[in-house]
């Protein structure tokens, strides 16, 4: 399935947003997400289905400073 991942088009075998982080190996409780401008709240991954052409937004906190 074609993927927009953080601006960039990617295939992807994933059907839900939680299966796309652990292709992807991002891992944490840290991490925001957000498909076609909607935040998704960690708890709703694992329900989150994708679809072709979805643009999803990952993003992790840097620490520093």
């Amino acid at each position: 399935m074609k993927l927009i991942v953080n601006g960039e088009a990617q295939d992807i075998a994933a059907e839900t947003l939680l299966e796309l982080l652990a292709l992807m190996e991002y891992e944490g409780d840290w991490l925001a997400t957000a498909v076609n401008g909607e935040l998704v709240h960690r708890e709703d991954r694992f329900g989150r289905s994708l679809k072709d052409n979805d643009r999803i937004e990952i993003l992790s906190p840097m620490q520093g400073g």
